[in-house]
């Protein structure tokens, strides 16, 4: 009995063979393949590799945003949320360090109408994690001397800095990573009385 279904394979398919070979490098064919599905089983579920890449990276998008709004929903000082978001966002990117680093080597390959889609979503986290830190700055946790979009590129910086060095064999496992890009990033935009 198959504990998976057809797109889960030519998903994990898919990923396997971009990250072995690249995304150009990469047939339909072979990925039909590697999944043990036909052709049409795969156009059942994507139209196109196309489809493959951006599902391989709106799958990261779609838990970050739900943990985003999960995370904020629960409340509590703009400080406490963001430290919450950004624990998670490193954590959820290493888990995911594989699909990212794939989607970031591919993604001028993407459709036109993709890249927008891709550009949307993530402007839509990066709206939302900017409203926490306009927050702080209102509660006079967070520095306002900085302009805010200095404040989070310097964060999505380190993280997308990730799959350059983070290893899963590493002496620090992901949740240390997690707090200490986070104790980091928390220093210095805390507004200083000095």
């Amino acid at each position: 009995m198959r504990t998976t279904s057809v797109a889960d394979e030519v998903l994990r398919a898919a990923l396997e063979l971009f990250a072995a070979q690249g995304y150009a490098n990469t047939s339909v064919q072979q990925i039909v393949e590697a999944a043990g599905v036909t052709k049409g089983a795969m156009y059942h579920y994507f139209s196109s590799k196309d489809d493959l890449l951006f599902a391989i990276y709106e799958r990261m998008l779609s838990l970050q945003k739900r943990r985003l709004d999960e995370i904020t929903a629960k409340g509590g000082s703009a400080e406490a949320v963001v430290r919450a978001v950004c624990e998670d966002v490193v954590v959820t990117s290493i888990d995911f360090l594989r699909e990212g680093t794939i989607f970031f080597r591919s993604q001028h390959m993407l459709t036109t109408e993709r890249q927008k889609e891709v550009k949307r979503r993530r402007r839509e986290y990066h709206d939302a994690f900017a409203e926490l830190v306009t927050r702080g700055q209102a509660e006079g946790s967070f520095r306002d001397d900085i302009p805010v979009s200095v404040l989070i590129a310097n964060f999505f910086s380190d993280v997308h800095y990730l799959p350059h060095w983070y290893s899963a064999e590493g002496p620090e496992d992901k949740t240390e990573v997690a707090e200490q890009l986070t104790a980091l990033f928390l220093r210095g935009i805390r507004r200083s009385d000095d």
